[in-house]
């Protein structure tokens, strides 16, 4: 079958799914982009198209897994409903969408310290290179602080919980850390 040149539309979303289900077969390090292409029948040279490497692509993925579920999770933290109940809620909301796409949720838990990892441009690198590199640290930073935006809607019901009576009083931080692990061992 023939693949498709980078001026044919391929869906976004189509992409970073298939970049989670190859990321979640192969590991980040065993990954190529030629090996994402193929899962949506493109070339390499295509995708390079969409994304300028790897390193830009996972933090894609990681960018829009936390969005979604974000988006699940937000309006029950701002409810009405006793800290009990968005609680529950939120446990779930967040279960269900890694239970739903497992592949997006394992990079989530796997392949986040691949972040971490990117190497910065060489002295001899390219002035765009370098811009792109600044580019991807400051979206990577952005992402980090989002995930503890996240965090904090669990710490912040949590908190409520405890204020209110609701529930027992525990170290926070530590609670939270342990409900979000055990989410995402799930």
């Amino acid at each position: 079958m023939a693949r498709k040149p980078a001026d044919q539309s391929v869906n976004r979303d189509d992409i970073l799914l298939a970049a989670a289900d190859v990321l979640q077969r192969n590991g980040y390090e065993a990954t190529t982009m030629k090996d994402i292409a193929a899962a949506v029948n493109l070339t390499a040279a295509s995708l390079y198209h969409h994304f300028r490497n790897k390193d830009a692509l996972l933090l894609a993925v990681l960018e829009a897994g936390l969005q979604q579920v974000t988006h699940q999770i937000e309006p029950i933290v701002q409810s009405d409903q006793p800290g009990e109940q968005k609680l529950r809620q939120m446990i779930c909301a967040h279960v269900v969408s890694l239970t739903q796409n497992t592949a997006v949720g394992a990079a989530m838990v796997f392949e986040i310290r691949s972040l971490m990892g990117v190497k910065p441009q060489s002295d001899i690198a390219s002035s765009a290179d370098k811009q792109a590199y600044a580019e991807f640290v400051t979206r990577r930073d952005a992402f980090f602080a989002r995930r503890d935006q996240f965090e904090n809607l669990f710490r912040q019901v949590i908190r409520e919980g405890i204020d209110n009576k609701m529930f027992r009083a525990v170290d926070v931080a530590i609670f939270t850390k342990t409900i979000l692990g055990a989410h995402n061992w799930v």
